[in-house]
């Protein structure tokens, strides 16, 4: 088995736990972003508040919309990502070592190489799982009539979720078929790839993470090699932290475009007001801008970086821990498996 195929086998694997544990933060997160009305309560409504908000008028399960296509994307991204990106590494690590024996460089791969090999793993990404993303987008950020609501008070939040929803009828199940069905007929195959452009351009996220991981990872391992730990000295814990620290310096700098990216991805309104509706990625900056403030851009911010930090670092840590296993049962080298202090359940 390659390692290419063990990096991507472990990290579809990681990327699907910490999707499972943190998805009620991404649809809350999903409508912070997309909401347009300065004028509403949710529009400025923090996380716990929206939680609350959604399971009390829609039910539990609304947290979970678009959850199977969203795993699915989960699988397909990280897969596709640390396939391509233990490819596009080993190749780089090979420049390198050629370019050492020239005398050039000392052999390890510098930042701007890391940083290169992060953004062509992450374009690569994004053009073959686009589709998937704005499917998700659309279910996370459908909304049901509220289940709490007499026939009498179904005036105005009725029109506002005709709005929203593919279907004239508001208990016709959300389902992924029915999204797949309406972004078609709503923009043919070109609207599978809503927001490329941002998406694109936000491979600089995983490209700095990576950067900033690869960098404080490589000053850990230094630190162990003078106890003769080396590369499989790290814990469970540390990859976590430095996995929790890298993201979070990724989200700070790019998190404006995601916002982009979401409100491009989501369903257009049909009402008249050009606010609700975008021509593309400069048109929608620019209203959002206008309309919104400075502040638009960073809607949702808070609740992003909680949800990716943990992510972020929960994926780290069993990708690792994967990779250490699935290297062992191919091997069967027990150096390669870090055994950590037993802990008593609780």
């Amino acid at each position: 088995m390659s390692d290419a195929l063990i990096n991507g086998l472990a990290g579809a694997g990681g990327g699907i736990v910490a999707q499972l544990l943190t998805y009620p933060l991404q649809t809350v997160n999903a409508r912070q972003q997309t909401e347009r009305d300065p004028s509403k309560s949710a529009f400025k409504d923090g996380a716990v508040r929206q939680l609350c908000l959604v399971v009390q008028n829609e039910g539990w399960e609304r947290l979970y919309g678009g959850l199977a296509p969203s795993l699915v994307g989960t699988a397909a991204s990280q897969g596709v990502y640390y396939f391509f990106y233990q490819i596009f590494r080993s190749r780089a690590e090979a420049a390198s070592l050629r370019r050492s024996i020239r005398g050039i460089g000392d052999g390890s791969v510098g930042m701007f190489q890391s940083l290169t090999v992060a953004a062509l793993s992450g374009c690569v990404n994004v053009l073959l799982t686009n589709p998937i993303w704005v499917v998700v987008t659309r279910m996370q950020t459908h909304r049901k009539a509220n289940k709490q609501q007499g026939p009498q008070d179904q005036g105005l939040t009725s029109a506002l979720d005709k709005a929203l929803q593919p279907a004239p009828v508001e208990n016709v199940p959300h389902k992924t078929i029915n999204v797949i069905q309406d972004l078609y007929k709503e923009a043919g195959a070109f609207g599978f790839w809503k927001g490329v452009i941002p998406a694109l351009i936000m491979v600089s996220n995983p490209a700095i993470q990576f950067m900033l991981y690869e960098t404080l990872l490589k000053k850990l391992k230094k630190r162990r090699a003078s106890n003769f730990k080396g590369a499989q000295g790290l814990t469970a814990i540390e990859v976590f932290l430095l996995g929790a620290v890298a993201k979070l310096g990724a989200t700070l700098v790019t998190y404006p475009l995601l916002v982009v990216k979401a409100r491009l991805q989501a369903k257009q309104m049909i009402d008249d007001d050009k606010r609700h509706r975008y021509k593309g990625t400069f048109d929608a900056i620019t209203k959002m801008m206008h309309y919104e403030g400075l502040s638009g851009l960073y809607k949702g911010m808070g609740t992003k970086i909680v949800q990716s930090v943990f992510a972020s670092a929960l994926l780290f840590m069993i990708k690792e821990e994967l990779v250490k296993g699935a290297r062992f049962l191919v091997t069967g080298d027990t150096s390669l498996v870090k055994k950590l202090p037993s802990k008593p359940s609780r």
